[in-house]
């Protein structure tokens, strides 16, 4: 189920996605591993810990919340500001509030939630309780390995 404060969205699939995403849940695909990071961190300590774990996203947590989510385009948009990136704080270029979905989500209804809102990148929520996080490549990858198997 994906979660989101704003509104409740209904599975869009486009034709593409039907052909790409097969039925299996977050829990199979997801990233376990997330890097997560203080609001008040600088974008340099969040850029460093994505490069080190060779992850695309980090979440932003205020004790034991989810807050936020920054990715590797909000790194490149804060470093094409010209500001110097050691005293900018992750709280001004992260995503707040983000959409969440849990792990029994379908990677179907995932997808389409990333690609009908531009974003590559899905935390996996369960309560108040981080369990992950899970990307389109993610989702891809384990389609492609389906079906080599197949």
């Amino acid at each position: 189920m994906i979660s989101t404060s704003r509104l409740r969205l209904r599975p869009m699939v486009s034709p593409m996605w039907a052909v790409v995403v097969e039925m299996s849940t977050l829990k199979d695909v997801m990233t376990t591993e997330a890097f997560t990071i203080s609001a008040d961190a600088s974008m340099v300590e969040a850029a460093t810990g994505m490069a080190k774990g060779k992850l695309g996203s980090a979440l932003i947590v205020q004790g034991s919340w989810l807050a936020g989510i920054i990715t590797e385009r909000d790194v490149l948009r804060a470093a094409a500001s010209g500001e110097d990136l050691n005293g900018v704080k992750v709280k001004d270029w992260m995503t707040k509030d983000p959409i969440t979905a849990s792990p029994d989500t379908d990677t179907e209804e995932a997808a389409a939630t990333m690609f009908t809102h531009g974003f590559r990148h899905l935390p996996v929520t369960e309560g108040n309780e981080i369990l992950g996080v899970v990307s389109l490549r993610d989702v891809l990858s384990a389609r492609i390995r389906r079906r080599s198997r197949s």
